[in-house]
């Protein structure tokens, strides 16, 4: 093994080069792409989207303070430890958590140990033999122009990324968890309704058999009232079906079967209309999306992984300067591998200069470019988006109030039509269809009030979901962007 003696001029620019400088564009956040505020729906709605003084944004809100229901709560539980896809985000994080420990170690030199030995035949005609142990590192780059601290930059966006994914996952899970639960509970009024009115239209039925039979109506008024109640049997049928479906959804995203108690349980029945299950929360401005919706702060960890990317483009066009350094022992005999004096170390220095590269580097640099670009659109977007689902759930917010307030008077109405429709008939003074045509009004308007309600109250976990909230923690706070300190 050859020896060399190192100087102090050497050592200091060793320790300049590893210092290293940094040719990654400096970012600036792109100026989001949206009004000032969100559009007002009416004078409830605009005093609703001003956040009052001791209101805390949906963003700090924890879901287990939003949700009320116990039985929504531990189903909630159960699909944050269960679901599939949250299983796969996490896993994703690990992954990209990997990488980034690839890219940062790059950034230092791999340090190994050999122990090699050969024997070739010499020049007379015996065999000569040699035998080397000791400490190698093979070409270390010096990132003396930041290539490898760029990488690692990139590297470390992805990985933010992910994490931010992970929290989109997490809220969009609660959202549907809690969105399907309100499903059931919805058919299960839709499914007693029908009941009551597969009892009232059976009751209809047998009378008007009876006076069919007495001759007292015509069949033309007993074959109405068997197809009325045929198209009750079909409506039960299709809601039976429904709560199947929305039952199946629900164990798909919870991750295990559902035990008896959980969905819908024993206990008394309460209708969907008198449930007040969340809190209320203000919708702030839309600047504060920036900060609490992890979908954009993901967007903006991809959009600094590309401005990264450039700078690794760029510093290809600069000379790459690696080592490859070994100390260690030499002997021709194995026996005096380890004897003083046989020991040395080498060092080989070697700068490679791009001079010819057919376009390579440039083109390489162009794509770079071409990726922020991208990416940033893509943030753009992610910004508009999120700023038309919040205004998107507060005008549902705004006007699913009147509307239900409407429906509900309506089915009060129709109940007392019904009523009087029946009345009038029983004493002959008004006809079947009458009747009939009550029965319908009075059926469709309790079912319309059902659904208006679960409508109104998956529209308060849509806004809660838009406005970031559901990925925090009790006591956690928001935090902003995470960006590391050469950002």
């Amino acid at each position: 093994m050859t020896k060399t003696r190192l100087s102090p001029l050497l050592a200091v620019s060793a320790a300049v080069l590893l210092a290293g400088c940094s040719m990654i564009p400096t970012y600036e956040r792109p100026v989001a792409p949206i009004a000032t505020s969100f559009p007002a729906y009416g004078s409830s709605a605009q005093a609703s989207t001003a956040p009052a003084a001791d209101a805390l944004p949906a963003s700090s809100v924890a879901w287990q303070d939003f949700f009320s229901d116990a039985k929504l709560k531990r189903l909630i539980e159960l699909s944050l430890a269960n679901n599939r896809d949250l299983r796969v985000a996490v896993l994703n994080i690990e992954q990209a958590r990997a990488q980034y420990q690839i890219r940062r170690a790059d950034q230092l030199p791999t340090v190994n140990g050999a122990l090699t030995g050969s024997r070739a035949p010499d020049a007379k005609g015996g065999m000569s033999s040699l035998y080397n142990v000791g400490l190698s590192v093979t070409a270390y780059e010096l990132d003396f122009f930041g290539r490898v601290g760029s990488l690692k930059e990139a590297a470390l966006g992805q990985y933010l990324a992910t994490e931010e994914g992970r929290k989109t996952a997490q809220i969009s899970l609660i959202a549907a968890v809690a969105n399907t639960y309100l499903s059931l509970l919805a058919d299960d009024d839709l499914l007693d309704i029908t009941r009551q009115t597969l009892s009232t239209r059976q009751e209809s039925l047998k009378l008007s058999k009876l006076r069919f039979d007495n001759g007292v109506t015509s069949e033309l008024d007993y074959r109405q009232a068997e197809s009325l109640l045929e198209g009750a049997q079909v409506a039960y049928a299709q809601q039976q079906r429904q709560r199947a479906l929305d039952e199946n959804a629900l164990t798909l995203l919870v991750g295990q079967p559902l035990t008896g108690e959980l969905p819908t349980g024993a206990g008394p029945f309460v209708p969907l209309v008198q449930a007040q299950l969340m809190a209320d929360v203000p919708a702030g401005l839309p600047s504060d999306l920036l900060t609490n919706r992890p979908d954009i702060r993901q967007a903006e960890q991809l959009l600094l992984a590309s401005n990264a990317n450039i700078g690794a483009a760029r510093a290809a066009f600069f000379p790459r300067i690696s080592l490859t350094m070994g100390a260690g022992s030499a002997s021709s005999h194995l026996s005096d591998l380890f004897q003083s004096g046989s020991w040395g170390w080498t060092l080989a220095p070697q700068l490679i200069l791009p001079i010819f590269d057919s376009g390579r580097n440039q083109a390489g640099l162009d794509s770079a470019r071409v990726g922020r670009d991208i990416a940033i659109a893509q943030y753009e977007k992610a910004i508009q988006t999120g700023f038309r689902e919040v205004a998107d759930a507060l005008a549902t917010r705004a006007t699913l109030a009147g509307q239900l307030q409407s429906q509900q008077r309506q089915a009060n109405a129709e109940t007392v039509r019904f009523k009087l429709s029946d009345l009038r008939y029983q004493n002959g003074i008004a006809s079947y269809l009458d009747l009939l045509d009550a029965q319908r009004s009075l059926f469709a308007t309790q079912l319309a009030v059902v659904q208006t309600r679960l409508a109104q109250l998956q529209s308060q976990v849509t806004l809660y979901k838009t406005l970031g909230g559901g990925w925090t923690e009790p006591g956690e706070v928001t935090p902003a962007v995470v960006e590391s300190p050469s950002r």
